[in-house]
């Protein structure tokens, strides 16, 4: 073998100059290259057996390791993916959706055909970077050596420059063969997203102060900018005596849910939302999925409420609501020069009477949500809340990554989550949660002191990447996958009572339920989990206590009635 330098090892190279620890991944032929220069590095490749499990493992590392990079500045939160052509990328297109949806720092590569033989139109062959593109904030192709430290320097900084996401790069066979005289540049820091325009910070802060009753709405960009953005959203709610709720579709923790000014999360129902949200002043600050999964009669909003549009993305600002006011910028640095400039602004007295509101709309919310009693006595099996109550008893403290679709809900209602504590699935698209799980435990085990990490998965998106644990038993990791089962697509049956109207009976509910049953405890025993299967109420906590006290990986399939 000539032992020469070749694209291949400079991009192995550049990943570990970069802190790069893992490579994601299903291996093909024209990936061969990078797989041998990984061999040869301290890399370590975590194999997805499909593409799509590939990507979101790799989806929620980046995600839980942005949450290590707020504490620890040498964390580089990037999930690195390398797929297989034009089927691999097609494979993996539904999680880099949810990555777009999640913001999650992806650098997703693929390997191509040679470029001096796609004119011969081989299998496999396409348009890779056109493919990616709707996905992806930038998405080009390295057509020489040469060109890839700087296309490589330039994929990882616009991954991380805020408001983040993934990106892509075709690598062609020629290319990761050919011997090169390019070496790896460095990275250099990357900005955040400016501390805002003064004007735009003196207007907002004084609607705020002229408010009767503001209501702040908090999304998942605040989370995503780190613990001080969290502390600084905190602090502009205490100062103004704002009403706080979590956008639409929340997926992340953006603010502490036992403060005093935190109400709930906003539901995706527009008769709700439209209550909550009818009053003088809104403060949207970090949100980008803040409406209803399907149409609306009505405005979600009021035509006469005053806007306040705060975040790092200039896109969702003013875009599905008018904006009085409207600042691009870091969430951390805007907050809290918001909050700088409202405090001499409004009395004590003001301040006071405000939280009276909050704390009045509070306790209706929370008398609300204690009514809600989803038991049903004439079924053997748990409720949604039930395991909810039972999880948040024995794993309190724990990282939860959640796909359980209609029983998000009853989590977000019931568990007081704290920042960093949770990440969901913003992109909607079934079949990230479980390898989304199997990424935020590896990302854990890279720390001093590793939470527990829980996948709360409902059934029908663990049906869709059961193969998913073979890569986490394979990684050796430390996981405990907690399945809601219901044994149906309930979220279907919702949206069809929601949509067409009647009772359930009136309804045929085609494909919708999973009759003949899937035996999940053999599939996740088949791909070498510990597995069981929990059947009533009181053996939820004992089957969870068990699995958290085993090293290695545990799906705990858990029935529960709708």
């Amino acid at each position: 073998m000539v032992d020469s330098y070749t694209g291949a090892d400079c991009f192995v190279d550049a990943l570990e100059s970069y802190g790069v620890d893992y490579v994601f991944g299903n291996p093909g032929t024209t990936e061969l290259p990078i797989l041998e220069a990984i061999g040869e590095s301290d890399l370590e490749y975590v194999l997805g057996l499909h593409e799509d499990v590939a990507v979101g493992m790799a989806g929620g590392y980046a995600q839980t390791r942005r949450y290590h990079s707020h504490r620890d500045e040498s964390v580089l939160p990037v999930g690195v993916v390398n797929l297989h052509v034009v089927p691999g990328l097609a494979h993996g297109l539904g999680n880099l959706y949810a990555a777009k949806m999640t913001g999650a720092p992806l650098v997703v590569t693929a390997g191509n055909h040679s470029t001096d033989f796609r004119h011969e139109e081989p299998i496999l062959s396409g348009e890779l970077a056109g493919m990616a593109e709707g996905f992806c904030k930038w998405s080009d192709e390295v057509l020489d050596a040469s060109a890839l430290p700087t296309m490589l320097r330039r994929a990882f900084r616009v991954a991380l420059t805020p408001p983040t996401g993934p990106v892509f790069l075709g690598l062609p066979l020629d290319v990761m063969m050919a011997e090169t005289d390019a070496r790896p540049e460095r990275l250099g820091p990357i900005p955040d997203a400016g501390g805002g325009d003064p004007r735009q910070l003196e207007r907002a802060a004084s609607l705020l102060a002229e408010a009767d009753e503001p209501v702040m709405v908090v999304g998942d960009h605040v989370a995503r900018s780190g613990e001080g953005a969290v502390e600084a959203a905190v602090d502009l709610a205490e100062a103004t005596g704002a009403r706080v709720h979590g956008e639409i579709m929340s997926c992340e923790v953006s603010f502490p849910t036992a403060h005093g000014q935190w109400v709930s999360h906003l539901p995706a129902d527009e008769e709700v939302v439209s209550s909550l949200l009818d009053v003088d002043t809104v403060a949207f600050v970090g949100c980008s999925t803040n409406t209803t999964f399907t149409r609306h009669e009505g405005a979600l909003v009021g035509s006469e409420t005053t806007c306040i549009h705060v975040g790092d993305d200039a896109w969702q600002l003013g875009k599905n609501q008018p904006a009085d006011a409207a600042i691009v910028g870091d969430p951390g640095r805007t907050l809290d020069e918001l909050a700088d400039r409202v405090r001499p602004k409004i009395g004590g007295e003001t301040v006071e009477t405000r939280l009276e509101t909050v704390a009045a709309a509070r306790e209706r919310i929370e008398s609300s949500v204690a009514a809600i009693d989803d038991r049903r006595e004439d079924d053997p099996r748990a409720s949604k809340g039930q395991l909810v109550d039972a999880m948040e008893r024995v794993a309190g403290d724990a990282f939860v990554v959640d796909e359980g679709v209609t029983a998000k809900f009853a989590m977000l209602r019931r568990w007081d989550l704290e920042p960093t504590q949770y990440l969901s699935n913003k992109g909607g698209g079934l079949g990230y949660g479980l390898p989304a799980s199997v990424g935020a435990a590896i990302a854990e085990s890279q720390r001093e002191r590793a939470r527990d990490v829980v996948g709360f998965v409902g059934d029908g998106s663990y049906l869709y990447y059961p193969q998913a644990i073979y890569s986490a038993v394979r990684a050796g990791v430390d996981l405990t996958v907690v399945v809601p089962d219901n044994r149906n697509y309930r979220i279907l049956k919702d949206n069809t009572l929601s949509l067409l109207g009647g009772e359930e009976d009136d309804h045929a509910f085609v494909a919708t339920d999973f009759e003949p049953p899937v035996d999940l405890v053999e599939n996740a025993e088949s791909h070498g989990a510990a597995a069981t299967r929990v059947e009533t109420p009181d053996s939820i906590e004992p089957a969870l206590e068990a699995a958290l006290s085993r090293d290695g990986v545990d799906v705990v399939d858990v029935l529960v009635h709708d």
